[in-house]
């Protein structure tokens, strides 16, 4: 293969990874491919580049199938399957978590999709289309889960999106101000969680932060500007809410690979 497309595929070890929980995963019938490693390098090469299904290199195989099976792993909650199970594993540090969230312009192509744009997870603006991501990370600064709102959504929501699982609980959670509620506080105190987040102008009654621990919340900044390096996550093409959120998870789990890897 080229070396544009050779970027793209897979190690051996990576491919050991995700190949347990291909052929375990149960998705809706249909033709299934005779070689689902190809496939998986077809839809990482979808991801980093942003291109149309259409513009899909023919060394991958018919961009329709690839489509498809992508689709079925998506809809049968794959990624969410990985994601949760690295996680789960605490094979890095997760006592000190924090949450964030990122904005990202939609496509006027991605608009059109059935059950109106809210429940696609898409929000008006005097630019256009936006969806906002949720993401909460470990020490390590790796996304331990995801989330998409409408772009108008307050960062209250998405906490409950991502803090709301069975996932390992943190001892400290790092947050900006567009977390600053009481509600927010007295359910990390409830959980035994410090919450460190600086307060809002308006709060008449201050408590103090912890500057140098805050600091450590670059690493969600820079987890989100890892993420972005995936053109499909970086701006929204895909028309429904299941499809986009499955790029941002696939580029969450490669992530974990690199780190693990190295």
């Amino acid at each position: 293969m080229e070396t544009s497309l050779a970027r793209d595929l897979m190690s051996d070890e990576e491919w050991a990874f995700f190949e347990r929980f291909i052929l375990s995963v149960r998705a809706p019938n249909g033709c299934k491919p005779t070689n689902h490693r190809l496939v998986l390098d077809g839809v990482f090469w979808i991801a980093r580049t942003g291109a149309p299904w259409r513009d899909l290199p023919e060394e991958f195989g018919k961009w329709s199938s690839v489509y498809r099976q992508f689709r079925r792993w998506t809809l049968a909650g794959l990624w969410e399957q990985i994601l949760e199970a690295l996680t789960e594993s605490r094979i890095v540090p997760d006592a000190l978590q924090m949450v964030d969230s990122t904005v990202v312009r939609a496509h006027h192509q991605a608009a059109g999709a059935k059950r109106g744009p809210p429940r696609q997870g898409f929000g008006r603006s005097k630019g256009g289309f936006t969806t906002k991501i949720h993401l909460r990370v470990n020490a390590a600064g790796l996304p331990m889960r995801t989330d998409i709102t409408p772009g108008q959504t307050s960062d209250y929501l998405g906490f409950d999106l991502v803090m709301d699982d069975n996932l390992p609980e943190p001892f400290v959670l790092l947050a900006d101000k567009g977390y600053d509620a009481d509600r927010i506080r007295d359910e990390m105190r409830e959980r035994a969680i410090q919450p460190v987040i600086p307060m809002r102008k308006s709060r008449k009654k201050r408590v103090g932060v912890d500057r140098p621990l805050y600091r450590l919340r670059n690493l969600v900044e820079r987890c989100f500007n890892k993420l972005k390096n995936a053109r499909r996550v970086a701006t929204r093409y895909d028309k429904t809410a299941e499809s986009f959120l499955g790029f941002v998870d696939i580029t969450s789990i490669r992530l974990w690979i690199r780190h693990l890897s190295t």
